[in-house]
């Protein structure tokens, strides 16, 4: 461990494992039995409003190698980082985020509970992500609408909702609690609840029940069949969001059914 890297105004808890290389700044708190990797940076400067403000880091973190997290943030309990991720100033994520490799979190980023993201992802800055949110490979979820113009409209992403691989979800977009994003979909505006959207356009191709696994009858909503994959403090959160999804779905299903009469 290179201790002349490590701040001795920084906070360390517990039986915390540090790498090789790693540069610990001063206003970094870091909770118990945390796993810092090698060439990480812990608690970089930042600019504007966070210059200086602390970073908190909650217990069970693991942060792996060349990762690098800006000051002004804060991370609930069991937080994971895979590689080469960069985690800018103002964030402020709840208990079991976990995080691929090769993130780019922009920072001022709202985010819930018992979050995924796979490798690869962009958060743009301003965005509002939910509980038990999903987010897969190479997803943009950006926030100026004529770019370069200084705007921010930053994504929201309801509880439970699923974002598949290479969607680009445009600025100031509502995704609804539960609904489905398909690989390459561009959703845009308020998507309802429950919806699954599907294509350049994206258009609301019906509810998430179309989502049907036909081998092993797995459906949406994901609830349904992944819970075991989450900690028993997640359970009942998860067994209440079910049911919510359930009613969006039957009410959207009734909607579009209304529509197609017209």
């Amino acid at each position: 461990m290179a201790k002349e890297l490590i701040s001795k105004h920084a906070v360390i808890g517990r039986n915390v494992q540090i790498g090789d290389f790693v540069r610990i700044h001063d206003n970094v708190k870091i909770g118990d039995n945390s796993v810092i990797g090698d060439f990480c940076v812990i608690g970089h400067p930042a600019g504007g409003d966070f210059a200086g403000r602390p970073l908190d880091i909650g217990a069970n973190a693991v942060i792996r190698s060349h990762t690098v997290v800006y000051e002004g943030s804060t991370f609930g309990e069991n937080l994971r980082v895979g590689h080469s991720s960069l985690i800018r100033e103002g964030v402020k994520a709840g208990l079991n985020l976990q995080i691929g490799s090769f993130n780019d979190l922009e920072g001022d980023v709202e985010i819930g509970n018992w979050v995924r993201f796979h490798s690869n992802v962009h958060i743009g800055r301003g965005a509002i992500i939910g509980d038990l949110v999903w987010i897969f490979p190479y997803v943009v979820l950006t926030n100026d609408p004529i770019p370069p113009s200084g705007l921010k409209y930053g994504v929201t992403l309801g509880e439970g909702s699923v974002v598949c691989t290479s969607a680009v979800v445009l600025p100031g977009t509502t995704i609804g609690r539960g609904a489905f994003v398909a690989a390459m979909a561009r959703p845009h505006g308020n998507v309802p609840a429950g919806a699954l959207v599907v294509g350049n356009q994206g258009k609301i191709a019906g509810t998430i029940r179309k989502l049907k696994h036909k081998e092993t009858g797995k459906q949406h909503p994901w609830m349904s069949h992944f819970s075991d994959y989450y900690p028993p403090e997640a359970q009942m959160k998860i067994e209440e969001l079910h049911k919510l999804v359930l009613l969006d779905v039957e009410l959207l299903e009734t909607l579009l059914a209304g529509e197609n009469r017209e």
